[in-house]
């Protein structure tokens, strides 16, 4: 029998209301002991899913908090074991002590996600779908919100399966093959069964090609603001943010290291980080900056380029455009309400073919370098409004395995190799898909994700 497992489920500080939860066999019991219904019932005798009111008292009968509580028997339940919730006043005291008491008489501390995990366990969630639930409570914009609900309500669960269940036809075809061996495999069996590792290696990459807008969406376009000292770096970050986080003054090198902070675009959730201006400098701290300023290039999903469009372009200038080839970027000649220092003609033949914007941050053109970034984000490859994303590094991973165990197949399948070869890849791909939905997946990985939830949840 599991033991039955207790935990606050709430964040810890004030509030309107605290919660704490169970888990288990014996949670209806453990909660009679402590709970005095108002009107002298027992726990027991209270219908099912009803809220009640009473008082949570300890041994000797002090009060320790007053609450409503809710018995859910299973198997409806978050964890389809039976839970009681208990709601207290908000606050520290109040929801600890009703813990204590809890685990006093027969429960158990829950541990890091563990309600989630008997969930997965008693059949309610797929591993996805309990991934799912920590990414909607991490979730930053409404986009990556919306994206993580699809994920929990099955959505990758129905992709995955279809996926699986072609393969499994193939192997079906296979092993009835190798079953009856003195059949001999007809041509046309080694075509359909290719035609169908083709597909199957289509669906598995159309995947993986949308996995980077996950990413986006759930941890942010990683974007690096870009350029030489005082030509607007961190003005434009506190435009963006809508608030002072950058120290801004006339005196060229005050931003000295990585500045980073979120922005909101519309559910486009932008990382954006302001850099030391790039220079020559013979001071030490500045240089070390510079340095952390390129390195960052390294990992930016976007660049933002400014240059001054009231001063001369120089050598430094030449080597910041240099920075940008090979990523994506927007170019800003900033400063356009000073007279500029370089003709149209000049602009024109250092940029080359590279689009640039003649902006006034300081004058207020931000939503035009805001909106410069949304189109270029909904104008991908990939559509603003694709039914689905996979957002997880741990899903990507196996879906990228599953791809080299069928790239193996097609090769055997082409070359006409053993059957028995082949139906060990499909078998291995086959391993790789159940790892997303946790069908196939060891207790390592299990223990892995569930130790990024938090207690109680």
């Amino acid at each position: 029998m599991k033991e039955t497992i207790a935990a606050i489920s709430t964040a810890t500080g004030e509030a309107g209301i605290g919660i704490v939860r169970m888990s288990g066999e014996d949670s209806v019991e453990i909660a009679d002991k402590v709970f005095r219904h108002i009107g002298q019932k027992n726990l027991t005798e209270i219908k099912n899913r009803m809220m009640s009111y009473g008082h949570i008292i300890d041994e000797n009968g002090k009060v320790i908090d007053e609450v409503l509580i809710v018995k859910m028997m299973a198997p409806n339940t978050y964890t389809r074991e039976n839970m009681v919730e208990i709601y207290t006043h908000g606050g520290i005291i109040s929801v600890r002590r009703v813990l204590n008491l809890l685990l006093d008489n027969g429960a158990r501390i829950a541990e890091a996600g563990e309600f989630t995990k008997r969930a997965f366990l008693n059949g309610r969630l797929d591993l996805s779908q309990a991934e799912a639930v920590i990414d909607i409570i991490k979730a930053k914009t409404d986009e990556s919100f919306d994206q993580s609900i699809k994920q929990l309500e099955g959505s990758l669960t129905g992709i995955i399966t279809e996926i699986s269940d072609e393969v499994t036809k193939m192997m079906g075809i296979i092993i009835a093959n190798i079953d009856f061996p003195e059949d001999d495999v007809e041509e046309y069996q080694y075509e359909t069964l290719l035609n169908d590792a083709n597909k199957v290696k289509e669906n598995i990459n159309t995947l993986i090609e949308g996995s980077n807008r996950g990413r986006l969406l759930r941890d942010g376009i990683n974007t690096v603001i870009l350029g030489k000292p005082n030509v607007g770096k961190s003005s434009l970050l506190n435009a963006m943010l809508r608030y002072e986080k950058a120290i801004v003054t006339d005196i060229p090198g005050t931003t000295r290291d990585i500045i980073e902070d979120y922005v909101n675009l519309d559910g486009i959730l932008l990382k954006i980080t302001d850099t030391a201006g790039i220079r020559e400098t013979e001071d030490k701290v500045e240089a070390i900056g510079v340095s952390r300023a390129v390195k960052s290039i390294e990992g930016a999903d976007l660049i933002i380029a400014i240059f001054d469009g009231s001063e001369k372009f120089d050598e430094n200038d030449e080597e910041i455009l240099k920075l940008l080839e090979g990523k994506k970027s927007i170019v800003l000649v900033n400063k356009a309400d000073l007279e500029s220092k370089n003709s149209e003609d000049e602009l024109k033949s250092f940029f080359g073919n590279r689009d640039y914007m003649n902006v006034s941050i300081k004058k207020g053109t931000i939503l035009d370098i805001e909106n410069k970034i949304k189109d270029m984000f909904f104008s991908g490859n990939l559509k603003a409004k694709e039914e689905f994303y996979i957002n997880n590094l741990r899903h990507v991973r196996a879906l990228k395995e599953a791809t080299k165990f069928i790239d193996s197949a097609i090769e055997g399948l082409e070359t006409r190799e053993f059957l028995d070869c082949i139906e060990v890849d499909l078998r291995g791909a086959l391993d790789e898909l159940g790892n997303i939905t946790g069908e196939t997946t060891t207790e390592d990985i299990l223990d892995k994700v569930f130790s990024e939830f938090c207690i109680g949840k």
